[in-house]
């Protein structure tokens, strides 16, 4: 495979990381750049589990207890 790189700003960057000695070649920028955006390095939101989480806090809203107390009670009670 052959890629042509026509923007200046683009190569000047790539010879501005091989500058860096960090990198070997062209084709290294590239890759760890490639490999820096690799979808499976992203989270996945994952819908059901954001649901089941937004359940769990509801109910534990509801009976949660500290002391005896809701913390609907508890609230109240530090109120004047």
């Amino acid at each position: 495979m052959t890629i042509e790189i026509t923007r200046p700003e683009i190569e000047s960057l790539i010879h501005q990381r091989l500058q860096s000695g960090a990198f070997m070649d062209a084709e290294d920028v590239i890759l760890r750049a490639l490999q820096s955006f690799a979808p499976e390095t992203e989270p996945v939101f994952d819908r059901q589990r954001a649901l089941a989480a937004g359940a769990r806090i509801r109910e534990l809203s509801h009976g949660l207890t500290l002391g005896g107390l809701t913390i609907r009670e508890l609230i109240d009670e530090g109120r004047p």
